[in-house]
């Protein structure tokens, strides 16, 4: 005989089981692609939060190496995983808002194929030339420019890379004439900017921290929207004289699209505690970042209106992948 309390537990039997299961998540190691080499920064980042991640979850979180073509194959494979919350990816920005602006063949959309997670670090680049340009200002180096249209060299770490946007962004705000000149990464890059083989080099602070320090280099500017504590002399690009001048080179977790709710918030919180531990804060700060830490749907408004910025300019100044 079924009673009116026998048919309620039996109504709340589902409900019970579905709260055991999101409960138990994750019951096995959380793997965390990496779509750069080993050894670079974003592998750093990843190993630094990874830490935290592991304590606050209570399974592994795997850290995997998936680089290859700017980001994206790190990016697609993630796009393509189950979305049970167990395979993620720290993405920087330039498989999320440059190179959807570059090529017309992405194998994803940013938005549709993946579940934004948190904004974890942002990282400005420092403005910096060859040492014996003669010029010691940013405001020197625009006038140079413009005096020599077409003459001074800019490199990056590649055709569609967050230093390439910043060469970019820097023509667009300061009405200059300079030359693309790619290479396979920033240290080249840094090597030919002190040989003088390139005259101008936007590069994320980690890369050229050294080398201004040592006095080798001099930082003309930096070009986030604040002084950097740990070059609080170097002015902003802004407070130099080019308004709209922010450049980072920012990276975030995603997920597969379709991951349950409930699941990113677990994951959002495991994140979350790493940004808020004071050591791994501090490592991540220590690389000339912003730790960000954003809502899930805040990251997707900073995410469209950074892909908007670099549509403009893109369709600008004409920049694409060769």
């Amino acid at each position: 005989m079924i009673t009116r309390r026998t048919a309620l537990g039996a109504l709340a039997a589902p409900a019970l089981a579905g709260s055991a299961i999101a409960q138990s998540f994750p019951d096995q190691p959380v793997r965390l692609i990496v779509p750069f080499a080993a050894g670079g920064p974003a592998d750093l980042i990843a190993r630094t939060i990874g830490q935290v991640m592991t304590e606050k979850l209570g399974k592994p979180v795997v850290v995997e190496s998936r680089p290859g073509a700017g980001g994206a194959i790190g990016v697609d494979v993630t796009a393509k995983a189950r979305p049970d919350g167990y395979t993620l990816v720290l993405a920087s920005s330039g498989a999320i808002v440059i190179l959807p602006n570059l090529r017309s063949n992405m194998p994803y959309d940013p938005l549709r194929d993946l579940t934004p997670i948190t904004q974890v670090l942002a990282v400005p680049q420092i403005i910096s030339v060859a040492p014996g340009l003669g010029v010691r200002t940013l405001a020197e180096l625009v006038a140079k420019a413009k005096a020599e249209p077409g003459k001074l060299a800019f490199g990056s770490a590649g055709i569609g890379s967050s230093l390439h946007m910043a060469g970019e962004l820097l023509k667009l705000r300061a009405g200059i004439d300079i030359i693309h000149v790619p290479y396979p990464g920033a240290a080249p890059a840094v090597t030919d900017l002190l040989g003088g083989r390139i005259q101008i080099l936007a590069a994320d602070v980690p890369a050229l921290l050294g080398q201004v320090r040592a006095g080798a280099l001099q930082a003309l500017a930096v070009t986030s929207e604040e002084r950097l504590g740990i070059l609080p002399n170097v002015p902003t690009a802004i407070e130099a004289g080019v308004p709209g001048m922010v450049s980072e080179t920012w990276y975030g977790v995603f997920g597969p699209a379709g991951i349950p709710a409930d699941r990113v918030a677990v994951l959002e919180g495991a994140v979350m505690a790493a940004l808020n531990d004071p050591a791994t804060r501090q490592k991540l700060v220590d690389q000339g970042g912003r730790v960000v830490g954003s809502k899930p749907a805040d990251f997707v408004t900073f995410i469209r209106r950074t892909h908007a910025q670099w549509a403009e300019v893109v369709r600008v100044t004409g920049a694409k992948l060769e």
